[in-house]
C-alpha cells in the first residue's frame, strides 16, 4: 500500500501545483520526508497523513480509499483495508469506505497504551464525526475542549480546528469513528 499512497500523494501535490518546499511550508512535514514518502522509501504516519490531507482538503480515509480497489456494497471483514501507523502502532480499519453516492464512512481504530496522535488542522473544516469508544480510555482534545471518554461513550463534533487523541500509559483504546 505504501507505493500506492506515495503515487497518490505525488499526484495530489502535482495537481495542487506545489513544489516540495511549498508543501513543506503548508504541512509542516520536512521536504526530505516528503521526497521519501513520494518515492515510497518510508511509511507515512497517521500524523503525517493528517497534515498532508489538511493541505489537500480531503480526509485521510478518502486518501486511503483512493488507493484501494473499488469497494462493493458488501464489505467482508477480511476485505476491509487495514493500515498500521509505523510510528505509533495505531491500527486503522476502513470498515465502510467512502464511495460515490454515499456520504458516510466508518473507521475502526485501535491505539496502544501511551499513544498520542495530533492533527494541527482538519482535512476538511466542518467534517462531522461521531466517535464511539468501545474499549479502553481515550482523551480527545478538539481545539481548546477536552473530552475524556469511557467505554460506551459517544463524542459528536464537527472538526473545525486542531485535534488530539491520547491514551493513558497503561491502557489503549478501541473506537469506531463515523464520518459524515
Amino acid at each position: 500500500m505504501d507505493s500506492r499512497i506515495a503515487t497518490r500523494l505525488r499526484q495530489l501535490r502535482y495537481a495542487a501545483n506545489l513544489s516540495l518546499e511549498q508543501l513543506e511550508t503548508a504541512s509542516g512535514v520536512s521536504r526530505s520526508t516528503l521526497s521519501r514518502l513520494e518515492k515510497a522509501q518510508t511509511s507515512a504516519t497517521a500524523e503525517m497523513l493528517g497534515r498532508l490531507c489538511a493541505v489537500f482538503g480531503l480526509p485521510v480515509s478518502r486518501l486511503l480509499q483512493e488507493v484501494e480497489d473499488t469497494p462493493s456494497p458488501h464489505i467482508a471483514h477480511d476485505a476491509q483495508p487495514v493500515w498500521h501507523d509505523p510510528a505509533t502502532g495505531m491500527v486503522r480499519r476502513v470498515i465502510s469506505p467512502p464511495a460515490d453516492g454515499l456520504t458516510g464512512e466508518i473507521i475502526g481504530c485501535t491505539l496502544p497504551p501511551g499513544t498520542v496522535i495530533a492533527y494541527p488542522a482538519p482535512p476538511r473544516p466542518g467534517l462531522e464525526h461521531h466517535l464511539v469508544l468501545q474499549e479502553g480510555a481515550l482523551h480527545v482534545t478538539l481545539g481548546d475542549e477536552d473530552h475524556r471518554l469511557a467505554p460506551g461513550d459517544c463524542l459528536r463534533y464537527r472538526l473545525r480546528g486542531s485535534s488530539r487523541f491520547e491514551t493513558p500509559p497503561d491502557q489503549g483504546a478501541t473506537y469506531l469513528l463515523f464520518m459524515l
